[in-house]
């Protein structure tokens, strides 16, 4: 199985990834636990990342392509893989492409997490508070949701435009989203 994750900042996405890729047997590929990890070694891509992070804006493609492919190339990922937090920006997409043809597979599908953007800004100053993330400050968290207004959520019409798409309502206790997710997951696999 091949999937997306998308939603916007705070919509549940890690949350969700690690067990909806534990329910089809493949990884979650994180490209900000992957930022993360390297802002925390001090890498140079990690101090790259740092400063787009710190103002919330998205890092450059060519870093964020070059990582995705390397990660999905790794021997764990052959039997498919679920992206959380790529692609960001319609170039994005057409990297993926290239990437995913060139094994030969297709996506299986991409869920979007939907969540009301005041929860969404609720929710990130909660997990600042409880995860000590200086990066979640409110105006970096409004900044971020503009940017997924700008750049991502024309990627969800895109998807939409393939059939591809699987909108879940991103509100309500983690098992209950997770309950839908993988209800939709489950009949996309069954069709």
């Amino acid at each position: 199985m091949r999937l997306i994750l998308m939603g916007p900042p705070g919509a549940g996405k890690g949350t969700q990834a690690k067990g909806v890729a534990d329910h089809f047997g493949i990884p979650a590929i994180s490209t900000g636990d992957i930022f993360r990890a390297n802002v925390s070694q001090g890498t140079p891509l990690g101090i790259e990342a740092k400063r787009y992070m710190d103002a919330g804006e998205y890092v450059p493609d060519e870093v964020t392509n070059l990582m995705v492919r390397n990660r999905i190339d790794e021997d764990d990922a052959k039997p498919g893989f679920l992206l959380d937090g790529y692609p960001r920006t319609l170039a994005q997409v057409t990297e993926l492409d290239g990437m995913i043809a060139f094994t030969g597979h297709a996506l299986d599908a991409v869920v979007v997490l939907t969540v009301n953007s005041e929860e969404l800004v609720q929710r990130l100053l909660q997990r600042a508070k409880t995860e000590g993330r200086a990066d979640d400050t409110e105006e970096v968290i409004r900044r971020r949701q503009e940017v997924y207004a700008e750049q991502t959520e024309p990627l969800i019409d895109v998807y939409r435009g393939r059939g591809l798409l699987i909108e879940v309502d991103g509100l309500g206790e983690i098992d209950e989203v997770s309950g839908r997710i993988f209800a939709a997951l489950d009949a996309v696999k069954q069709s």
